[in-house]
Order: C-alpha cells, then sequence, then structure tokens
C-alpha cells in the first residue's frame, strides 16, 4: 500500500508540474516570438532542385492568388528560383539570354497547398499530385518516416509539411498514425518532439479533451508552430479557446450545432466504438438547422478568433447509385456544403485540403474534386483559388515566400488551360508544373 501511495503521489506531482508549465506557457502566450524562433519549413527542403536559368512565361492570364483581378497579357520574369518581375508583357524587359515560354491563351498561378494530404501508403502520390499542379502538402497525421521511401526515389515531390503522428488518448482511431498522450507530461514531450524531427505543425485528434489540446497549443507556441485538430466529439468552440489555429474537416463542428442531449449521445457512442462515425456523423448532420441562429453564432466566433477550417468535404461526399439511396447521408452531406459555403461567406478563413484518396474522384485528382464540391457549395471560384494559394500559405505561416505571384516570392508555379474564374474544373487542365524556378517533367 505504501508503495502504491508513493506512485500515486508521483504522478499528482507530475500532473501539477504539467499544469505549471501550461499556465506558464499561458502567461507568455502573447508576446512576440523571439528572433531566434526557427521558421516553418517543408522537411525536404535541401531534397528540391534549385532553379539556375531566366525563364520568361510570356502572354499569358496571370491569376495572383491574392484575389486581385487577372491580368491578361502578362508576363513573369523567373531567375533562379525566385520571381524577379511580374507585370503586363510590354512592362517588363526581358533579358536576350531569357528563355522565353509563350504561353498565349493559357493562365498562370501559384502552385497550388494542400492542407490535408494523406500518403495512404500509396506509393507515388505526393509525385502524382505535384504533376497535378499541387506544390506543397501538408500531411496532418503520420510519422515523418513514413515518407522515407517516397523521399529515396527519382520522382520528384512536392514540398513536404508534415507533422508527424497525430496525437490521440486511448484506445486511438487510427493506431498506426497516432501517438498517445495520457497526461499534460506526455502532451508537452510529444510536442516538442515532433517539432524537433521537422513536424511544422501539431495535429491533434478528437479523443483529446480541451485541457490537453491547450498544453499542446501553448507548448507549440513557444516554437512557433501552428496547431490543428480533428475534433468532431470534442466541442470545437472550446477546442479553439484553448487556443487552435486550425480546425480540419466540417464535421468537427457537428456537436457544436447539436443540443446538448443528442450531441452527448452521439459523443458516447463515438467513445463506445469509433466506427459508428460511419453512418452516425450523416444522422447527426441530416437533422442539424443550417439557417440558424446557432450557426450565425459560429461564424462570428470563427471570424474573431481568426481561426483556419479546412472543411475537406471529400471524404464525405455521397450520391445515389444503383441499389443505393440513402436519403439520410445524401441530407448529411448536403448540410455540410452548406454550412461551408455559409461560414466562407460570413468572412470565416477557408483553406483547402484533398484527404487524397476519396470515392469520388481518380487516383490524383482529389484535389480538384474538392475545389468542385466548394463551387457546388456556392463559393465563388475566385474564393476557391485564394483558399488553395495564400490562404493555405497564412495558414502553413509560409506567405511570405510562396502562395502568390509577386516580385520576391519562390517560383512555384502551374500553366494550365482555360479560365478557372469561369470553370473551376478548368483546373485538371494542367500543362506545366514550375517548383522552385524548375519545370517538373
Amino acid at each position: 500500500m505504501a508503495y502504491l501511495s508513493v506512485k500515486n503521489v508521483i504522478r499528482v506531482v507530475g500532473v501539477i508540474i504539467g499544469m505549471v508549465l501550461a499556465l506558464c506557457s499561458c502567461r507568455d502566450a502573447g508576446k512576440q516570438m523571439s528572433s531566434d524562433t526557427p521558421k516553418i519549413s517543408e522537411v525536404n527542403a535541401a531534397e528540391i532542385t534549385a532553379g539556375n536559368r531566366l525563364i520568361a512565361i510570356t502572354g499569358v492570364t496571370i491569376i495572383d492568388g491574392n484575389g486581385g483581378q487577372p491580368l491578361s497579357d502578362g508576363c513573369v520574369l523567373v531567375n533562379g528560383n525566385m520571381i524577379e518581375a511580374v507585370g503586363s508583357l510590354h512592362s517588363v524587359a526581358i533579358p536576350e539570354e531569357a528563355e522565353v515560354v509563350d504561353a498565349s491563351g493559357m493562365t498562370l498561378m501559384p502552385g497550388l497547398i494542400d492542407a490535408h494530404f494523406h500518403l495512404d501508403r500509396t506509393k507515388g502520390l505526393p509525385s502524382l499530385f505535384l504533376r497535378n499542379g499541387v506544390t506543397s502538402v501538408r500531411d496532418p497525421g503520420a510519422w515523418i518516416e513514413a515518407y522515407k521511401e517516397e523521399r529515396e526515389g527519382d520522382r520528384p515531390n512536392p514540398r513536404l509539411f508534415l507533422c508527424g503522428p497525430h496525437l490521440d488518448m486511448p484506445p486511438p482511431a487510427y493506431p498506426y498514425d497516432a501517438y498517445i498522450v495520457r497526461d499534460s507530461i506526455e502532451t508537452v514531450n510529444a510536442v516538442n518532439k515532433q517539432i524537433s524531427e521537422g513536424a511544422s505543425a501539431i495535429k491533434v485528434y478528437f479523443r483529446m479533451p480541451p485541457d490537453l489540446i491547450r498544453i499542446a497549443c501553448n507548448t507549440a507556441r513557444e516554437k512557433g508552430v501552428p496547431v490543428t485538430a480533428h475534433l468532431e466529439i470534442t466541442e470545437a468552440m472550446e477546442a479553439i479557446e484553448a487556443g487552435l489555429d486550425g480546425v480540419e474537416h466540417i464535421t468537427s463542428f457537428g456537436l457544436t450545432l447539436t443540443p446538448r442531449r443528442q450531441a452527448e449521445k452521439y459523443r458516447q457512442s463515438v467513445l463506445s466504438s469509433n466506427d459508428f462515425r460511419r453512418h452516425g456523423r450523416y444522422e447527426l448532420w441530416s437533422a442539424l438547422d443550417i439557417d440558424g441562429k446557432e450557426v450565425d453564432s459560429l461564424a462570428r466566433f470563427l471570424v474573431r478568433k481568426g481561426t483556419f477550417i479546412s472543411p475537406t468535404l471529400g471524404p464525405f461526399e455521397y450520391r445515389f447509385k444503383d441499389g443505393d439511396h440513402d436519403t439520410t447521408r445524401l441530407k448529411g452531406f448536403n448540410n455540410m456544403k452548406a454550412l461551408t459555403a455559409r461560414l466562407q461567406k460570413a468572412g470565416v478563413r477557408m483553406v483547402l485540403g484533398s484527404h487524397s484518396m476519396i470515392e469520388y474522384a481518380e487516383e490524383g485528382w482529389a484535389y480538384q474534386r474538392e475545389m468542385e464540391l466548394l463551387v457546388e457549395s456556392g463559393i465563388d471560384p475566385a474564393d476557391v483559388i485564394i483558399a488553395s494559394t495564400i490562404q493555405n500559405a497564412r495558414y502553413f505561416r509560409i506567405e511570405d515566400r510562396l502562395g502568390s505571384i509577386e516580385k520576391g516570392k519562390i517560383a512555384d508555379l502551374i500553366l494550365l488551360k482555360g479560365d478557372p474564374l469561369k470553370d473551376i474544373s478548368a483546373m485538371r487542365n494542367i500543362e506545366r508544373v514550375m517548383l522552385n524556378g524548375v519545370w517538373i517533367r
């Protein structure tokens, strides 16, 4: 009994230490990060070839990613891996030694940024996304080591902003991609360890309670690293108050918009069985009042907090097909789309994540399908492009070097046929992709 008492005392002391660390972090949270705080970086930065030539892309329509009016008959001058000049064809001085690429009739955009990419144990998937215009990806829940084979292969990869395994509590929903934490000390240690290994963000999973989410956020904030979350059975507003920078999946707001009694029933069902979510989430969402005052309150809260939302509609998409007319699933999915559009139109910071492998997209095209779903939800194509470029760059904290076509930024660019501002499906017509000033073969 004496041994058990000492053991319990040690555990209590550990919890107290963790709480003290958290309080110290809260006290310092408002302070500006020191100048020696490392910048967010992709783990494969040293593996990406840098351009060493002068390239002038001429006669092209430029969509800069910042939301400005497209520039017709434009010119972008790339020097090495950097954008040196942007303007009309007649305003940019093209050096004689520059390689001139006549892109008349085509559209030039910043490389697409994917906030929610999963490797899904699919060989060559990052390279395939790169060839389809996605020049940067964030995997919010996989061991960094899982990308070893991709990084050592001979295929070019997009910029890999990895997070390490998501933090979860037992029993984890996805053990293969999870790191279990049970108290505040384990949470602090896990966050610090993953950042030291190159994590550019931390993701917490839906079994994490708000007190541990707060500790994770405060610990990551000291290192200048954002924290995002898949919530679902942790109430979103409580978790955001704890310090989250972003939220993955529109389904993370189900509890917030559901009457408390029904929400608790759903929460307990998921705690009993992770598989309950498969159909249970559609039952929950089919009953939501998307036009209610709760949505207005949620939107105001998210705008005030500046929270980034990555809806990932693709993995939840449902269509009627032969022998499968599930009206509950269809209504639930339509409500997910409707909420996404309402939040975006209210000014919430919307970004785009593909989820990589989804039912209604061919392999490698989940990103474009997500863009189409956002437009189908009622969001303007121009806003979808902003979400895909500069807004995602802000979410990653890399907007000083990526996310838009501007002088002084890195030359991650895509050329495509058609006008995606008029027809978002033009995003499938990728002609050429430039990564770090180099055309991808």
